[in-house]
């Protein structure tokens, strides 16, 4: 006789291939209707729309956003609050180019599933809408700001890929504007009565090649000269730098930017001028929890995802890794298309409303609901997610 847990995740899995024409609609419509971030109006009414209807209780707005949204349902009193975030934001000029628009309709698949098999043990499962993903100052930044996601004790993501994996590693990033304001002057006639912004901006990109071999090797500095006068003749009064820097360890990269910021006041120490710093993002880097990954692998063997394959080990920067800072989560990447195809291409789109697509949608959602049934039903995993998660940032904080 085969084990309730077996049992309970086969009837899981079985409500959500009952509803796959419904999910894949949805999907296709998203995909049909792309919208860029923060503007993502369609792809937000009909997400919460469908989960009002199912019964859920939904909030427009949340986080400070217009198009973001939490929808709750409650199964009794206490118990863990797993949120199950999507994001549906396409790319400017290029539509559903990064498989965003399977994530809402995958985690109402498993919302639903979860909602209908799951009675017996107390639970609030959140699915909370997350727009301008792909924006530099990332949607999810912007709601931690004001206060959401932080009564959840694990957030859980599914994003379509080349391979079935995980992360572990991802890097914070602090990102901003720097505005130099000095003196315009001819610069054959008066060179004597200018001062160089431009110069400062210079100055600074010096001195930040040589701070780079003074930091640790996972630090990352960039920068691009976006406005440095209009003639060559004539010292300009302002010029614009755009910065990022990056570590794997937000509380190490802290401390860089401090010394960027000195960087920046010596350069206009040496050249007469004054700056301003405009803040575009501040993401922090995960906290990888690997026991919460390995749940999610497990699942996903169970669910026969293609082209399982061994964690990420490290990646760029995400607005998830936000969340992730402060509550254990982690996020599903399931594979539809052939190994090694770069997201943001034209693969990517042409595959978005493909068989493979929509059976990758299906099989995270079985994931994530395989998942949420391991958390809440067996007290030991959330457990034991929840003190490592205390463990590796304990760990991190001590850099």
């Amino acid at each position: 006789m085969k084990d309730a847990n077996f049992l309970k995740k086969s009837q899981l899995m079985e409500v959500i291939e009952q509803s796959k024409p419904e999910l894949c609609l949805l999907s296709d419509y998203i995909y049909t209707h792309p919208e860029i971030g923060f503007q993502e109006v369609q792809a937000a009414k009909i997400l919460t729309d469908y989960l009002a209807k199912q019964g859920f209780s939904v909030e427009k707005g949340y986080g400070g956003l217009p198009t973001a949204f939490r929808a709750v349902w409650k199964n009794g009193s206490g118990g863990p609050c797993i949120g199950l975030l999507c994001e549906y934001d396409a790319l400017l000029g290029m539509g559903h180019g990064c498989a965003h628009h399977l994530q809402g309709p995958s985690m109402i698949g498993a919302a639903m599933a979860i909602k209908e098999v799951v009675t017996g043990v107390p639970y609030t499962l959140e699915v909370i809408g997350t727009p301008g993903e792909e924006c530099p100052n990332g949607g999810k930044a912007i709601m931690l700001e004001n206060g959401a996601f932080r009564e959840l004790d694990v957030a859980l993501m599914m994003h379509g890929g080349d391979t079935t994996t995980t992360d572990i590693k991802s890097m914070a990033a602090s990102q901003f504007i720097v505005t130099y304001k000095g003196k315009s002057a001819h610069a054959a006639i008066a060179p004597d009565k200018g001062r160089s912004p431009l110069e400062a901006i210079m100055l600074a990109f010096n001195g930040l090649a040589f701070l780079r071999g003074h930091v640790a090797d996972d630090v990352r500095i960039h920068g691009i000269i976006s406005d440095g006068g209009q003639v060559v003749n004539v010292i300009p009064d302002t010029a614009v730098a755009k910065l990022e820097v990056r570590s794997y360890d937000r509380s190490y990269l802290d401390q860089v930017v401090e010394r960027v910021t000195r960087i920046l006041d010596g350069a206009a120490l040496m050249t007469d001028t004054t700056y301003a710093i405009e803040k575009i993002a501040t993401f922090y880097n995960k906290v990888p929890v690997l026991s919460l990954n390995q749940l999610l692998m497990e699942n996903a063997a169970f669910a026969q995802a293609r082209s399982i394959s061994p964690p990420r080990e490290k990646t760029g920067s995400t607005d998830f890794a936000s969340v992730m800072y402060i509550v254990p989560g982690s996020c599903i990447r399931v594979a539809f298309i052939d190994k090694g195809t770069a997201a943001h291409s034209e693969e990517w789109l042409k595959q978005g409303q493909s068989d493979q697509a929509h059976d990758a949608m299906i099989v995270a959602a079985k994931v994530i609901a395989m998942t949420v049934w391991d958390l809440v039903a067996i007290p030991e995993r959330f457990v034991m997610v929840k003190d490592e998660f205390k463990k590796v940032k304990r760990q991190s904080e001590k850099r």
